[in-house]
């Protein structure tokens, strides 16, 4: 069997960028996303006979965890990658109940019941869990409260499920990126600064993920921290 990933949130951003560096370093990766449709324009950046487009949303479980199960059982996974995210931002008291249910079930309901799914193989095959939080999970959050939170709780989740694991060969990571240049800020009222130095790139987190991985036997990164060289964000017109 070929050494195998699952990665959330593939079809774009971070997750894309993950999918294409573990397919050039030999994995057959297993990508998660609502839409490929932007991958048709960049196929020659995958190499597509590694890579699997798998069309579902993270949270319909129903749909989602028969299909996990059979990758499961048709190839030896090693490495799951919880990338999928959304993020609303403002007041808290402006959200409602809808985007704040879709916050916590992307964020963090759907990465603890995939990580519950593939333990035992992971285990079995002495593999990664690797997380993509963010530095708001880390400090306060105002005009954020609900999505710091959620990131807080899969920060912590990771903390302890690598306790629990450890001893059977599991590296569990969790990396936090400060403001990356995706499509995450699509529904705030503000985005990434306009100079370089302010932001970060998808390609290199999938570069911190290669790092993790590329660590020697028994060398666990448990955390890693992203953050451009200034700190700076643009406010929407």
């Amino acid at each position: 069997m070929c050494d195998a990933a699952i990665v959330t949130g593939a079809s774009s951003g971070i997750g894309f960028e993950i999918s294409r560096t573990l397919c050039g370093m030999g994995y057959r990766v297993f990508g998660i996303g609502r839409n490929f449709d932007r991958l048709k324009f960049q196929a020659e950046e995958l190499e597509t006979d590694r890579f699997y487009p798998l069309v579902c949303d993270i949270t319909d479980m129903q749909s989602l965890l028969p299909q996990i199960k059979k990758i499961a059982s048709e190839n030896r996974v090693c490495i799951l990658v919880n990338n999928a995210g959304t993020a609303y931002y403002g007041m808290h008291e402006e959200l409602n109940p809808k985007k704040i249910r879709q916050m916590v079930r992307t964020n963090l309901e759907a990465p603890m019941i995939l990580t519950q799914q593939l333990l035992r193989d992971l285990k079995k095959n002495q593999g990664y869990v690797i997380n993509i939080a963010s530095v708001t999970a880390k400090k306060s959050s105002p005009h954020g409260c609900a999505y710091g939170a959620t990131k807080a709780g899969l920060a912590s989740f990771a903390e302890s499920l690598f306790d629990e694991t450890r001893k059977y060969g599991v590296k569990v990571t969790t990396i936090y990126p400060d403001m990356t240049k995706t499509d995450l800020y699509r529904n705030a009222d503000f985005t990434v600064g306009e100079e370089e130095a302010s932001y970060l790139m998808p390609q290199e987190i999938a570069e911190a993920v290669a790092c993790v991985l590329n660590q020697r036997d028994g060398l666990v990164v448990s955390e890693l921290v992203l953050k451009p060289q200034i700190h700076r964000i643009k406010k929407k017109p």
